[in-house]
């Protein structure tokens, strides 16, 4: 499925891209996820989600390319669960442009996923894309107000310490949390439904015994 979806940060166009460069620091934005490797354009990470009191963790790894001329950032992903069989892999195209407010960034998304999660219609997955991209946008502004507005690019290889451990374990970003609204609507229609059904059968037994 495609998603689109698209957010302002509080910095000039020229700033954010430099910010955009470094994903080493751009990573642990993601809410849910942790990079382990980043050597050149090749990186490897894993990333934590939860359905209710399901936990699903996948490892996986990706490549990124980047048009510095038109500002965008295209991600070829893919994983896999680390416990099931549960596969996910996308494209992600990030553009940025100026806005009023800073910069505009527009991100598309090629999403395949199969499991547990595959359950979720487009709209669910919109509205779980939207929360996550919301705290995303969040984040990063955070991380500009802390470099004050601006961002150097910084050499960043090999984020696995020199021990070989890995990075500590991704905090799981809560999908059911998000789905939830949407999930209550999706039931509206048919739990109102029910209720209708229920009443008029009662209704009919009660004609029936008179």
């Amino acid at each position: 499925m495609q998603l689109d979806h698209s957010f302002t940060v509080p910095a000039n166009p020229d700033d954010a891209w430099k910010l955009f460069l470094d994903l080493g620091r751009v990573a642990p934005c993601m809410p849910g996820a942790v990079l382990d490797t980043l050597d050149g354009d090749s990186f490897t990470g894993r990333v934590k989600v939860k359905v209710g009191a399901v936990q699903m963790s996948y490892r996986g790894e990706g490549t990124v390319s980047r048009d510095g001329s038109a500002r965008s950032m295209h991600l070829d992903v893919s994983g896999s669960e680390t416990r099931g069989a549960g596969t996910a892999s996308a494209t992600v195209t990030a553009t940025l442009t100026a806005d009023p407010v800073g910069t505009r960034v527009r991100v598309r998304t090629d999403l395949d996923i199969t499991g547990r999660p595959a359950q979720f219609g487009r709209g669910i997955m919109t509205e779980v894309g939207d929360r996550i991209v919301q705290q995303f946008a969040t984040r990063l502004e955070e991380l500009l107000r802390d470099s004050g507005g601006s961002a150097s690019v910084t050499a960043t290889t090999g984020v696995v310490g020199s021990s070989g451990r890995l990075s500590p374990e991704p905090e799981a970003v809560d999908l059911g949390a998000a789905a939830l609204p949407m999930l209550l609507r999706k039931a509206a229609v048919p739990t109102a439904a029910v209720l209708v059904a229920v009443v008029v059968i009662q209704r009919l037994r009660r004609r029936s015994r008179r």
